[in-house]
């Protein structure tokens, strides 16, 4: 089955930053649609769990990809919630560059509607859709860029979404509101922070046909 950009799934795979070793052969689709997910071994000073940004990269009724910052452990179980498909529980099987794979834990009925989700996902993609560029917010194939802040110090981080006039970021530093920092190329300031990251106002308004090369630092 090829995906809409005509490569197979196999070569979909291993086209950008997330590499899969062979997935099993059923019903799956290569996708990159944002979620969030907490780590059952990972918790904040409080005890509760930790809430992550991510992006589900692959799916399949018995697995699915998620790239995000945190990648866990083998075993460690996860809880996910992802768009479109709702809450996903599961171990972690494999780590990925990344991210992590993880095992989906449901009875026959929730595997069932899974399948339905999937089905009607990889249907949808592989239809004309309009031009991403014409909405507001951009989900990135690729998800990771750099942060640099105003004492020089770089990061890896992930770009959850962003559009001409700002970012959705995730990384293991949380800046305060109203710090100046770039992702990528661009500059901006900080301001709201959220579940697993911040959001980053860009100084000026950013070309709708570059911005994204800008904010990927490609």
């Amino acid at each position: 089955m090829s995906g809409a950009s005509g490569m197979s799934p196999e070569e979909e795979l291993n086209s950008g930053d997330v590499v899969f070793v062979e997935p099993p052969p059923e019903v799956r689709v290569i996708v990159r649609i944002p979620g969030r997910y907490s780590l059952a071994d990972l918790r904040d000073a409080r005890g509760e769990r930790r809430v992550f940004p991510c992006r589900a990269v692959y799916l399949s009724p018995d697995e699915i990809g998620l790239a995000g910052p945190v990648s866990g452990k083998i075993g460690e179980r996860v809880i996910a919630h992802v768009d479109h498909l709702g809450k996903l529980e599961g171990p972690i099987t494999r780590l990925i560059k990344g991210g992590f794979m993880m095992s989906v834990t449901a009875n026959r009925e929730k595997r069932g509607e899974l399948v339905a989700k999937i089905e009607w996902l990889e249907n949808f993609k592989n239809h004309d859709t309009p031009n991403r560029r014409a909405a507001s917010r951009i989900v990135p194939a690729n998800a990771y860029s750099r942060l640099t802040f105003a004492d020089g110090s770089v990061e890896t981080c992930l770009v959850r979404d962003f559009s001409v006039t700002g970012a959705a970021i995730s990384a293991d530093t949380l800046p305060a509101i109203k710090s100046v920092l770039a992702v990528g190329s661009v500059i901006g300031r900080v301001v709201r922070h959220f579940d697993g990251g911040f959001a980053i106002q860009f100084i000026e308004h950013q070309d709708p046909e570059t911005v994204e090369a800008a904010v990927l630092g490609e």
